[in-house]
């Protein structure tokens, strides 16, 4: 299935950084399913897939979240609101749990992944542990941004969420010692009626500026 060129710039120019979300609109059921699924789509890196995503409903923990997030309304008034947290190392135990995984989905046997299990593990333990978090970073966005996108072909509003502190967003959640820590987060919902910065145009240079075909 596909849409237009045309649909694809629409929804894209339609998007932007929501700071107020309307509270008395929810995400229906079956459209927010839709975005955990494109969540769950995501492209990684070997498909390794360092991540964990949570989807933070409960009112008193986004209550909580709020100071660690300088306070931003967004964390409380959007319909749903999501932590995107990262594998802190990556393990001999995380790989065999993706080759298991790919075997089980894919009908492969132990004997014709091994030739990708071994590169994969050369690949990662050739990192300090401190490089694979970072690498495992560079990946949950890319999960970022198929969301935000997602939200925007459903017609959905959202705000990715940087200036709140990873430490606080771990404490709260309880994520100290767990394996994974606070990357970013994303608010989703429907922009509230007085959200000023819903018509200011977009402030982005010409493409003959970003763009360059070699």
């Amino acid at each position: 299935m596909t849409i237009d060129a045309d649909q694809l710039l629409a929804a894209l120019r339609w998007r932007y950084a929501t700071k107020r979300f309307d509270p008395t609109k929810k995400i229906p059921a079956p459209i927010w399913d839709a975005l955990e699924e494109s969540l769950v789509l995501t492209p990684s890196s070997f498909g390794l897939q360092p991540w964990k995503f949570l989807v933070v409903m409960d009112p008193n923990v986004r209550a909580n979240l709020a100071p660690e997030s300088w306070n931003q309304p967004q964390v409380t008034e959007a319909s749903h609101y999501v932590v995107l947290t990262t594998r802190t190392d990556l393990t001999a135990t995380d790989i065999d749990a993706w080759m298991n995984r790919m075997m089980e989905v894919q009908g492969s046997s132990e004997q014709a992944v091994a030739p990708l299990k071994g590169m994969i593990e050369g690949f990662v333990q050739a990192m300090a542990p401190e490089a694979r978090h970072a690498w495992n970073i560079r990946q949950t966005y890319i999960a970022l941004g198929q969301l935000m996108a997602s939200a925007a072909l459903l017609g959905i509003d959202a705000c990715p969420m940087e200036g709140i502190s990873m430490a606080g967003y771990d404490h709260v959640l309880g994520l100290e010692a767990s394996g994974y820590a606070t990357t970013v987060a994303c608010a989703l919902g429907y922009r509230a009626a007085d959200d000023k910065y819903a018509g200011i145009a977009k402030g982005r240079f010409d493409r003959s500026r970003v763009v360059t075909r070699l």
